[in-house]
């Protein structure tokens, strides 16, 4: 059944992402435009945290308690909070290549396609840790639909804080992932200075 992209496109040009960061392959070189509204203050911080929700594809309320997790730590709030998404089990899928896009890495993870640990892990929020192994399990790895991702992200870059064993379809968790390593652009301090309002 084909997929609707419409609105996905509509809403990657509203919030100035490249639709290549959520999987979508761009069939023309016109660059995504901001909607050209002037935003206040409030309003620019805002678009900034969708902007972060809609590429990772999470809610707010369990956004939220990332943030609040994120500010009782020590260290840089903004930076822990993306640490804490790039750590997501549908998150590493996708930057393994499990999935044409975060959604459909976090859709595969659901169907039990992967283990973390040598153990089956079907929770796409499940954070994982410095150390962890996350494999597609023995009996998943002729399963279509993450043949068919593989090989469409072929090419596509593994960051560094994950050791990926492309034949074994298997990856490790080298060292805790840094804002750098984002593959878009994100101004996190905007989210922190929103949620500082309401709190």
């Amino acid at each position: 059944m084909a997929i609707s992209r419409g609105p996905i496109l509509k809403r990657c040009r509203a919030l100035g992402i490249d639709p290549t960061v959520i999987g979508i392959d761009k069939k023309s070189n016109r660059k995504v435009n901001k909607n050209g509204k002037k935003l206040s203050e409030y309003g620019v911080q805002l678009e900034e945290k969708q902007k972060v929700k809609f590429v990772y594809g999470v809610a707010e309320k369990q956004f939220r308690g990332y943030f609040e997790d994120a500010a009782r730590r020590d260290g840089n709030t903004g930076e822990l909070l993306l640490q804490t998404l790039e750590l997501r089990l549908d998150n590493i899928a996708y930057r393994m290549g499990v999935g044409k896009s975060r959604a459909e890495a976090r859709q595969l993870v659901t169907y039990e396609m992967l283990e973390v640990n040598g153990k089956k892990v079907n929770i796409p929020s499940y954070i994982c840790r410095v150390g962890d192994v996350i494999a597609v399990r023995e009996s998943k790895k002729t399963n279509r639909a993450v043949v068919d991702a593989l090989e469409a992200n072929k090419n596509m870059a593994v960051p560094s804080w994950i050791d990926y064993n492309k034949d074994k379809m298997e990856a490790k968790i080298v060292r805790t992932p840094v804002r750098d390593d984002l593959d878009f652009e994100v101004q996190e301090s905007l989210i922190v200075e929103l949620y500082s309002r309401t709190t």
